[in-house]
């Protein structure tokens, strides 16, 4: 049978023995239960000696209660509650000595203590009770010593796994052989990333409910990292080997966390490669193919560079992990050989020129929602053929991120080459000179200190937009014909004849384009 086990209030787990196995020591050999069977499972872990009329204030939890029955002789009648008093505050068995101060238990007693299958044993009166304290602590000593060392091996064992190199997969099955039970290591988001022991269990792990499997948190430094689930063939695991899973779930936490600084190393020499490639600084062709392979990626192929920039709205210092995880697992899916690594504030992919990089931005952005409020930008490159091209590719994708932005507000996903003229305005280098050429296209309409300037230029912007059709951009902004009139008028004393001079109609256009990409 195996030694029940129990949580005490700090959390400590306490071990016991079962009235039960109580009742099969020595010293109780002539001891005899006369109600309560059905609690024989219940557990003794201490020992008290009922001296006082008053116990329930001395009484604990998993107690097991002895009395001659002195302190009741003068109150026989107090009798009738001190079953139901002595369970509804979790003692595990009440056992008495009959004879000397009291003849025998009322029938209410017992009926009472096998409705609540609480056990009431009979003493034998050549029993001291130094002898039985002295023999059941002793039992409740050995078998929470045996308990703890076999944890203690366990523990051992699994240190000596991670100590030969080995990891979650070892660790399971470690646990696994222990205990002989199925086993299995769940990542934060329920995914198994690890499992070990008996098919049958293991099938029975994958389907059984919350309440037939053994659960236990995989922690580190605070940091919620997963769990370990165990299933044996009845179910949940024994009691006492709770203690075993928990050693196994501090060990699996140092392999996780071992595992995370690799990651993380691998992750920042990713990440400096990729910055070398997308700035021409990585070398020629053959070397970077080269060491593309050794991270697993395909740069020979014509391949697209998507850009993803976090909006400024969000907490970089809180979401750019996050985007670097839903970016990397969305690319998984996407192309298995495609480069993904995270800069300061964007995460850059390259990725196969057969690849949507409009479904892989929205896999991606998908997965990124389920997290804290943050959005991010997309941009895609045109199609690049090897490596001396990337360069090239990446700052059309930063082109694309940032116009897009601007055109479409956060979450936009754009290409370079659907940007139309904003796409020839972009490649400017010198915005001084575009916002030169915006205050002399507009003169007193480009500054926003003025509200009325945001209003002329709507209005300036739908009539260009209409092609000066001065009915439709009445009906758009909802004026009156002549009230239109009036503005064209005041739009011409600033900006000149703008309705009869097509050349003058080109510049304002383009000045509103800039306007609109003011920041980029």
């Amino acid at each position: 049978m195996e030694p029940p086990v129990r949580l005490a209030s700090t959390g400590t787990i306490i071990h016991g023995v079962s009235v039960g196995e109580v009742l099969g020591v020595s010293t109780l050999a002539g001891a005899r239960l006369i109600a309560g069977a059905g609690g024989l499972d219940r557990v003794v872990q201490r020992l008290n000696v009922m001296e006082v009329p008053d116990i329930l204030a001395w009484v604990k939890p998993h107690e097991l209660l002895l009395t001659t029955g002195y302190p009741l002789r003068n109150t026989p009648q107090s009798l009738d509650r001190l079953v139901a008093d002595l369970d509804e505050r979790g003692l595990a068995a009440l056992a008495i000595k009959l004879g000397r101060y009291l003849d025998e238990l009322p029938g209410e007693m017992a009926e009472q203590a096998d409705r609540l299958d609480f056990p009431l044993i009979l003493l034998p009166d050549d029993v001291g009770f130094d002898d039985i304290l002295n023999q059941v602590l002793t039992d409740i000593l050995n078998r929470q010593a045996a308990v703890l060392a076999r944890a203690e091996e366990a523990h051992r064992a699994l240190v000596a796994v991670v100590l030969a190199g080995g990891g979650l997969r070892e660790v399971a099955a470690e646990v696994a052989g222990l205990l002989d039970v199925a086993v299995a290591v769940l990542d934060g988001a329920g995914q198994m990333l690890a499992s070990a022991g008996p098919a049958d269990c293991l099938a029975a792990l994958r389907t059984a409910p919350e309440g037939r499997r053994t659960v236990v948190p995989v922690v580190a430094g605070g940091h919620h990292h997963g769990r370990i689930v165990a299933c044996g063939p009845a179910g949940q695991v024994g009691e006492s080997d709770v203690g075993i899973l928990e050693r196994a779930a501090t060990v699996a936490a140092l392999v996780i966390t071992r595992q995370e600084a690799v990651n993380a190393v691998e992750s920042k020499y990713r990440a400096d490669f990729l910055r070398d490639v997308l700035t021409g600084r990585a070398g020629g062709s053959d070397r970077v193919a080269s060491r593309a392979r050794a991270f697993g990626w395909d740069l020979r192929r014509p391949v697209t560079v998507l850009v993803a920039e976090l909006d400024p709205e969000g907490d970089e210092r809180l979401v750019q992990d996050r985007l670097v995880a839903c970016w990397v697992a969305a690319l998984r899916r996407h192309d298995p050989r495609g480069a993904v690594a995270g800069f300061s504030h964007e995460v850059v992919a390259v990725v196969d020129a057969a690849v949507d990089p409009v479904r892989l931005a929205r896999d991606a952005a998908a997965a990124f929602a389920d997290g804290p409020p943050a959005t991010f930008s997309t941009g895609a490159s045109r199609t690049a053929s090897g490596a001396e091209a990337l360069p090239e590719a990446y700052a059309q994708a930063l082109k694309a991120t940032r116009v897009g932005r601007q055109l479409h507000g956060p979450g936009a996903v754009a290409h370079f080459d659907q940007l139309g003229v904003y796409r020839l305005l972009s490649l400017v280098g010198d915005t001084a000179e575009l916002h030169a050429f915006v205050r002399e296209t507009l003169g007193p309409l480009a500054a926003d200190d003025d509200p009325e300037n945001a209003d002329l230029r709507r209005t300036l912007q739908v009539l260009l937009e209409t092609n000066l059709n001065v009915a439709e951009t009445a009906r758009r902004l909802h004026f009156h014909y002549n009230t239109l009139r009036y503005r064209i008028g005041k739009l011409e004393r600033l900006l000149g004849n703008f309705t009869e001079d097509a050349h003058l109609r080109l510049n304002l256009t383009l000045a509103l384009h800039v306007l609109r990409m003011r920041g980029i």
